[in-house]
């Protein structure tokens, strides 16, 4: 599977983005997905993981209750809605597929990667 990332922006904070990872060779419902966000200088960390059926959410701790992530069948692609931005939140993002089926926080456990999007929030 390739995944292209889009979406990302300058937004000032309070405000939303949605993020979007385009999926082609496979459709997205054969993987489970997540979505990871590295500032500069500092280790790729994740924010948001949806199993396969779509069915199974799960976010890091620093996000929930402002970002929803959520599957497109119909365009293939998974999405990441992020409201009320931090400044914080800046941050290149990245979507990522993996092949078995556990959550999984850790970069080491995604198979594949999409192209990162840039995330600016201004205070």
């Amino acid at each position: 599977v390739q995944l292209q990332a889009s979406g990302g922006g300058l937004v000032q904070a309070g405000g939303s983005l949605r993020l979007s990872c385009a999926a082609s060779g496979r459709s997205v419902n054969d993987y489970d997905m997540g979505w990871f966000r590295q500032a500069p200088g500092k280790e790729r960390l994740f924010v948001a993981y949806i199993n396969r059926s779509g069915g199974s959410t799960y976010y890091a701790d620093s996000v929930k209750g402002g970002f929803t992530i959520s599957k497109d069948t119909v365009n293939n692609a998974a999405h990441l809605q992020m409201n009320s931005l931090k400044p914080e939140d800046t941050a290149v993002y990245y979507c990522a597929a993996k092949r078995n089926f556990n959550v999984a926080v850790s970069p080491r456990s995604y198979d594949y990667w999409g192209q990162g999007t840039q995330v600016t929030v201004s205070s």
